[in-house]
């Protein structure tokens, strides 16, 4: 329940919060931003996008969203601006929030400029690649999501193939195979982009990134373009370089062989059916949940299964019947209810076997007041 509160808003006003509505107080004079709330009325908190939210040491976060309407204002891009965007649809999950602010660069320059933007208003974004392994919270993400759906670029060079971060990686997969370039079968028919799979050094059927990248272009913490040259002391399983720098990728480039087409498809029409046959589109997932450990002696699958917890169910969501490492969006789940899910089997198998699983999906977007309730 929230509590009635008054918040300081810039140097002449003050938010009155209260329930599921907020007003400007003007003070000695003071005037609310131009096209916020007016002076001593109030409006919907969801009318203008103001988020209120739980928080440890004080009754709320307040996130600013006077700053974002500002912000749409002052940017003029060539790709797509939104407000209030849906997540749901944009994840292989299916289920999350909105976004406060959405955009669609449509080329590096227009990133560039967003990034800029946002850096100078201090207002948080995250970037969004084909939305696989990734659980967005119910309350959305704060600030803006960038989405690289746009910046979806190929160039071949001899053996070499560069791919843009928005390319869906199958996409990639198939292209190499049509050029007759072996290297990037492995991945076939997976979710997700190629900046996804970079980032996450995507790994399965004998395959890994890290096994065929010669180098990836970024942008850097100081949003300069910075190419990446592999380095194979920075990789390892599930592991890459960019998982501890806050940077964005715009593109990856690929060392391959030479091959025969046909021979090519056959493996990935092989690498699909397996992936059919061990339910992956059955229901809305992010293919596996947890990591492999060889430690535990056993595929994750297998030791979820053992734990008897396939079928099992938390609201909407699911362990499938068909493959214990597959949790799924049975039924209209909520991302609480599969955050729930997750943290469950973890329990149970680590009550059972000692064995702490890994996810390998990552929780995104604005988890406080779920977090603050299992405190």
């Amino acid at each position: 329940m929230y509590r009635p509160a008054y918040y300081q808003y810039g140097h002449n006003c003050k938010l009155w919060v209260h329930s599921n509505t907020v007003q400007l107080v003007p003070q000695q004079g003071g005037e609310s931003p131009a096209g916020a709330v007016h002076p001593n009325s109030s409006v919907s908190i969801s009318q203008i996008y103001l988020t209120v939210l739980p928080c440890t040491g004080s009754p709320f976060i307040i996130v600013d969203v006077y700053k974002l309407i500002d912000l749409k204002r002052k940017i003029n891009i060539r790709g797509s601006l939104r407000e209030q965007e849906s997540l749901k649809n944009l994840t292989s999950f299916r289920l999350g929030g909105k976004a406060d602010l959405y955009a669609e660069p449509s080329d590096e320059e227009d990133l560039l400029h967003l990034l800029r933007a946002l850096k100078e208003m201090e207002i948080p974004w995250f970037i969004l690649g084909g939305g696989a392994n990734i659980l967005i919270s119910d309350r959305g993400i704060r600030g803006m999501v960038i989405s690289m759906t746009r910046l979806d670029s190929i160039s071949k060079k001899e053996s070499s193939l560069t791919l843009g971060a928005g390319l869906p990686v199958s996409d990639g997969a198939a292209y190499a195979a049509d050029k007759g370039l072996k290297g990037l079968e492995f991945i076939y028919a997976m979710p997700g982009s190629v900046g996804g799979a970079l980032w996450m050094n995507a790994r399965c059927y004998g395959g890994e990134i890290a096994g065929i990248l010669k180098g990836a272009t970024i942008i850097n913490e100081n949003l300069e373009r910075e190419y990446v040259p592999f380095k194979t002391n920075e990789w390892n399983y599930k592991k890459s370089p960019f998982q501890n720098r806050n940077c964005i990728i715009l593109s990856a480039e690929f060392s391959l062989e030479r091959a025969v087409p046909s021979d090519l498809w056959i493996e990935m029409k092989r690498i699909r059916k397996d992936r059919e046959d061990k339910g992956h589109f059955r229901a809305p997932c992010a293919g596996s949940t947890f990591k492999n450990n060889r430690a535990f002696g056993a595929p994750s699958g297998q030791i979820i299964e053992d734990a008897g917890l396939k079928g099992y169910r938390i609201g909407g969501a699911a362990v499938s019947d068909w493959h214990g490492n597959i949790l799924i969006n049975e039924k209209d789940a909520t991302a609480e209810e599969l955050d729930k899910l997750i943290k469950f089997v973890q329990e149970r198998v680590q009550e059972k076997t000692g064995f702490l699983l890994e996810p390998e999906v990552i929780r995104v977007g604005d988890w406080r007041s779920i977090d603050a309730e299992s405190d």
